[in-house]
């Protein structure tokens, strides 16, 4: 999700410099990360999802805990933009294949950074960098704005500045109680923050078991709670989200680890 804040979540998160114009860049192959967490489903239109964490060891990639269910996005996912080591130069996406677009429900497909963590209290048991969200914190999902893809305070830059924003962080306050945002983290997706090419997509929880998301990937209370605390910002940690079949496709260009035959 967003160009992510490093720094002061006041004004915005901090993008990678990746080429704007690419699907999934290219990038150096997996040798420098050492935690993957991995998110598959049945198809592109699938809602529903497996995620397994996994740990790099000297025998290659490990499960660390056991796998669960997580809801994706309401019309399924579609390839975003991220970073993945793709075979000479070209990108994963295959003709007929949907990609990641403003508003249009889907989940990014593909690997991505695993940006701050965020939520409602004022910290969390996570190595990861996090910021407790305010009232006045917007994730900014308007394509025409100096925002676009940025975690933003309203009290900071201005409260015009966040007009048409449908990204209240703090959804307690804003939607009677709304918990999704309580414990999340950012998956950083449009790095560049390329207009229209899909913004604000975390990992947060869900409502009720198995509810759709907006684009993101939801789960239960739980669960998130074991990701935040196995989270370690010096494994330079990535998230993976594909349909099986292009997960199968993909393994070995890019170093994935081998689903579980149940999985498969």
């Amino acid at each position: 999700m967003l160009s992510l804040l490093r720094t002061a979540f006041a004004t915005v998160l901090v993008a990678s410099a990746l080429p704007a114009s690419a699907l999934t860049p290219v990038a150096t192959p997996l040798l420098d990360n050492g935690q993957m967490i991995v998110v598959t489903t049945d198809g592109w239109d699938a809602t529903q999802g497996r995620l397994q964490a996994y740990a790099r060891t000297a025998q290659g990639w490990q499960p660390h805990g056991a796998a669960f269910d997580v809801a994706v996005g309401r019309n399924g996912s579609a390839w975003g933009v991220g970073v993945a080591p793709a075979p000479n130069g070209s990108g994963p996406q295959q003709p007929g294949e949907p990609v990641k677009q403003e508003g249009d429900g889907r989940s990014p497909a593909g690997m991505f950074r695993i940006g701050p963590a965020f939520g409602y209290a004022p910290k969390v048991a996570s190595a990861m960098p996090y910021q407790p969200m305010l009232e006045s914190s917007y994730c900014m999902d308007v394509p025409d704005s100096k925002y676009y893809n940025r975690i933003v305070d309203a009290d900071v830059v201005g409260a015009d500045a966040v007009e048409g924003s449908t990204e209240p962080m703090r959804l307690d306050l804003h939607n009677k109680g709304d918990v999704r945002y309580r414990e999340g983290f950012v998956i950083e997706h449009n790095p560049n923050a390329v207009p229209r090419r899909g913004s604000c997509i975390f990992a947060h929880l869900w409502r009720t078991p198995g509810e759709a998301t907006a684009g993101c990937t939801a789960m239960q209370p739980e669960h998130m709670r074991g990701l935040l605390a196995w989270l370690d910002p010096a494994q330079r940690p990535v998230f993976v989200l594909l349909p099986r079949a292009q997960y199968q496709r993909l393994q070995q260009d890019w170093q994935l680890p081998a689903l579980p035959k149940a999985a498969r």
